[in-house]
């Protein structure tokens, strides 16, 4: 039980976090969304040998990260679960891709190491951008305005409940693997030939749960067709904070700013 109250803990730190009050936290959640966006489409538009060209969006985590009083080892811990599955699919680049594309020194760096370094680098801006979105905006507001963008309302809600009750599933999970352990003597672990077994056990008992969330939810007057809410208006603070990210991100698509502040440092 310790071990489900840590992880269902861990999971809603980010929400806890997005009760802030800074300046970051008040921003309009459109705003924050259309940012997070556009941020994420500059960094993928990139090929994948332009590492010197996606360095410089380092300052989107880094600022926001400073402004919004994230605490910069939880968000790299969560940003790191994403680095092994990208790690898996680029390490093929590192055997059929062996020309050098530069030397740093005496060491030379091939084309397979600077696509799959570049891939590492994308994923974790990318995932950052959202976890630091979900930081400083609460699960309410990002859905109410999902809806004012009109998403479609399956999508919202099937986002809302999914991270409302995957601590839910946790807790079945939990409890299952509990009564394996009890009945299984010395086990230390799930045998692999049970796991099947356990994987259709869980789907059952979650979608039996899940139904009885749903009638309960329904009971309730639950609908998919939720309002949107009131708009909030934008103010000054809004306009400035989408205009400079935006800015930002077409000054560094356009220009190779690490060329020119190495240019600058190390003069030719």
């Amino acid at each position: 039980m310790p071990d489900i109250a840590r992880t269902t803990e861990t999971l809603y730190t980010l929400e806890q976090l997005a009760a802030g009050r800074s300046g970051l936290h008040r921003l309009n959640p459109g705003v924050k969304i259309l940012a997070t966006l556009f941020f994420m489409v500059t960094v993928i538009s990139f090929d994948r040998y332009s590492l010197g060209r996606i360095v410089p969006f380092l300052f989107y985590p880094c600022i926001l990260i400073a402004w919004g009083d994230i605490p910069p080892g939880l968000l790299l811990r969560r940003t790191a679960l994403a680095l092994p599955f990208c790690l898996f699919a680029g390490i093929s680049n590192l055997i059929f891709e062996r020309g050098i594309a530069v030397y740093l020194g005496s060491f030379a760096v091939s084309f397979g190491l600077l696509s799959l370094v570049t891939l590492l680098l994308r994923t974790l801006l990318c995932v950052a951008a959202v976890l630091i979105l979900m930081a400083v905006t609460p699960l309410c507001r990002l859905a109410a305005q999902l809806r004012c963008f009109h998403c479609p309302a399956l999508f919202v809600s099937l986002l809302e409940i999914s991270y409302r009750y995957i601590a839910v599933l946790i807790a079945e999970a939990s409890s299952m693997y509990t009564a394996y352990i009890l009945r299984s003597g010395d086990a230390k672990g799930i045998e692999l030939k049970h796991m099947g077994s356990f994987i259709g056990h869980l789907f059952l008992r979650s979608s039996d749960r899940a139904e009885r969330v749903y009638a309960a939810m329904k009971c309730r007057g639950y609908d998919l067709d939720f309002p949107a809410g009131k708009r909030r208006p934008l103010n000054a603070a809004d306009i400035t904070f989408l205009a400079l990210v935006c800015g930002l991100c077409i000054l560094f698509r356009l220009m190779d700013i690490s060329a020119i502040l190495g240019s600058w440092i190390i003069p030719s």
